[in-house]
């Protein structure tokens, strides 16, 4: 083996059978604008945030329609609030001693084409109580199906976290780990979010909300 001390200039090409490159010796400024390098040789930033469009979900069992502006029934209700005062949220009506009630709304969700897949995917609900907090319990899940657009059958749902308290006057983000065995960018997710909220016997208004909805992924590119 031979060793070379110093700077090494080639003006034309080098042909080698193997070569082994450190780590991190390839820098993005080495890298020309122009170089053809696969999506799965890319560096992967982890978890990275895709807001989701509070407008997105609509009625879960009636999917051609809108969320209401108020909530009522079984349907979360889309709160614009006043421009430049209120942000827009998503919330039930106010359930303070209707007991124990389950409210719903639903969005098809894409899966980013830079996602990494099969790796770390989630939801993250940012959510909480407005006015007064439930006097037995208020809790956020959701549902996850992948979204098979060639009409084929629908599997199981993806989501393995359970349902996480919101019963706090203070909003919180709210995670819910996705299994993304099967996942490819492009893909569908059909998704469910459901608040349940009892309380029998407060006198001020019992409101849960939702601030905001995001979906986390790894990503390469």
């Amino acid at each position: 083996m031979s060793t070379i001390v110093g700077n090494l200039v080639v003006t034309g090409n080098i042909s080698s059978a193997t070569m082994d490159v450190a780590a991190s010796a390839v820098t993005n400024a080495s890298v020309h604008a122009n170089a053809a390098i696969a999506r799965s040789k890319l560096e992967q930033n982890a978890l990275e945030i895709y807001p989701i469009a509070l407008t997105d979900f609509r009625v879960w069992d009636a999917f051609q329609t809108n969320l209401p502006g108020t909530s009522a029934a079984d349907d979360l209700g889309l709160y614009g609030g006043t421009f430049a005062t209120n942000t827009p949220k998503i919330k039930t009506y106010d359930v303070k001693t209707v007991g124990a009630t389950s409210l719903y709304a639903r969005a098809c969700v894409r899966v980013p084409i830079e996602y990494d897949d099969a790796q770390t995917i989630q939801l993250r609900f940012r959510a909480g109580m407005e006015t007064t907090v439930a006097d037995v319990s208020a809790t956020i899940d959701c549902q996850a199906y992948e979204r098979v657009i060639t009409g084929g059958a629908v599997g199981s749902d993806l989501v393995s976290t359970a349902a996480t308290t919101i019963n706090s006057l203070t909003f919180a983000n709210k995670d819910f780990t996705i299994d993304g065995t099967d996942l490819v960018g492009g893909d569908w997710l059909d998704v469910r979010v459901v608040v349940a909220v009892n309380d029998a016997a407060t006198v001020t208004a019992v409101i849960a909300s939702i601030a905001s909805i995001e979906l986390l992924c790894d990503v390469k590119g």
